[in-house]
């Protein structure tokens, strides 16, 4: 066959669909190999194996493309319909329906805009999984043993931290962990830092600072490998990365955000000559309260001791001493009382049996007969005959008779 395709016999090769594709997708792998291609992903969806297929696109044309599961996983952000990217592929054919298709090893999204979708998307990933909610952030110590600083050894920053420090609280000690703070593969360098600086001995804070600069200065700290080492790390860390408006997926994820590297200083070492006045003051109050507390315990001590005083027995038996001597006093007072009004009832009564009395009658000139054989008192004449005895009791004595007769005193 020459090169019009042609045998020597002047007949075509005919080539079946499959040899047809075969070729062309070794020619197209052999030629042009891996590519460079920017465009808008479209038709994008994501099969249940895990790989995702889409379309790329622009003004002039469009090609579809894979993107393997294995691929898909290294990358740092979702891929959406609508993004621009660059992505790095082999171009192929799919000889199963004939398509031209870009089998897609690397993506990355054009621009700052892309950036910024591809942190925000890290954000809300992270947020959901309850990195950066309050609840999990830890109180700073009042006062830290030491300080490890995590940050570029040449770099601004930790001049400023061990300037602020100093003149805060010289005696603290700072322990530096040198790391990079940009660049590729920094954000590895500055995780593993954060694993090392937990192991200083003396160390109970930590300080991840860098001076400002641009969002991709400042990149590695908006990396997932950085964020979730500093939520991961076992001891509290204050952030202080760039500058006030700077604020980075690592700055949320910290137990405290500062605006630069010196106010990272500020807030993790205390001022000491503020701590020593907040601890006089401290100390006042304190002796203030112990003053109250003796205070109220000697008062309370006074009246259990008052009470047991009440409760010894010589005080017991010397009142109730007292308050038999006063129960003898009522008793006899009463007792006497009574026998007055006893005497005065007795007397009365004594009056008016003196008044009924046969005796006060006998001293007016009266007598009781009495007949001598039996005493009964003779009341009228026919209980006494002529010749009876009779016993006549007058005032003074008593007189001793017989009946010589008698008279009816009518």
């Amino acid at each position: 066959m020459d090169e019009t395709g042609m045998t020597s016999a002047s007949e075509p090769h005919v080539f079946r669909v499959g040899e047809l594709l075969a070729g062309l997708r070794q020619l197209l792998e052999d030629r042009v190999g891996r590519v460079w291609v920017a465009g808008e992903i479209s038709n994008l969806h994501e099969a249940r194996s895990g790989h995702r297929y889409f379309t790329l696109k622009d003004d002039a044309g469009q090609l579809r493309a894979a993107l393997f599961r294995g691929a898909a996983r290294n990358l740092r952000f979702e891929i959406e319909e609508g993004m621009e990217v660059r992505l790095y592929a082999e171009l192929s054919v799919y000889e199963a329906r004939g398509d031209l298709q870009l089998i897609v090893r690397e993506l990355e999204p054009i621009g700052q805009g892309a950036l910024q979708r591809e942190l925000e998307q890290l954000r809300t990933k992270l947020e959901a999984e309850g990195l950066f909610d309050e609840a999990r952030k830890r109180p700073l110590p009042v006062v830290p043993h030491g300080v490890g600083i995590v940050t570029s050894p040449s770099g601004a920053a930790i001049h400023d931290v061990i300037r602020v420090a100093s003149d805060r609280f010289s005696g603290i000690p700072l322990r530096v962990v040198p790391t990079r703070v940009q660049g590729e593969g920094s954000e590895d360098e500055i995780a593993t830092a954060l694993r090392d600086v937990t192991e200083v001995a003396g160390v109970d804070v930590v300080l991840l600072v860098r001076g400002g600069g641009s969002l991709e200065d400042l990149w590695s700290f908006n990396t997932e490998v950085v964020v979730r080492a500093v939520a991961a790390c076992s001891l509290p860390v204050v952030t202080g990365v760039g500058h006030e408006v700077d604020f980075t997926l690592a700055d949320a994820a910290a137990d405290a955000r500062a605006s630069t590297p010196s106010a990272a200083a500020a807030l993790a070492v205390p001022d000491r000559e503020v701590l020593r006045g907040r601890f006089e003051r401290e100390l006042q109050r304190l002796v203030a309260a112990m003053g109250a507390v003796l205070e109220g315990a000697r008062t309370a001590w006074e009246r259990e001791r008052e009470a047991l005083h009440l409760r010894a027995p010589s005080v017991r038996l010397e009142a109730r001493r007292e308050r038999w001597q006063a129960a003898s006093r009522a008793l006899r007072a009463a007792f006497v009382l009574q026998q007055r009004r006893h005497r005065a009832r007795l007397a009365e009564c004594a009056a008016r049996l003196d008044a009924l009395s046969p005796l006060s009658v006998l001293d007016r000139g009266y007598a009781v007969v009495r007949r001598a054989r039996d005493g009964a008192i003779v009341r009228r004449v026919d209980q006494a005959a002529p010749g009876e005895g009779l016993s006549i009791r007058v005032a003074q004595a008593r007189i001793a008779a017989t009946v010589d007769a008698v008279e009816d005193s009518d």
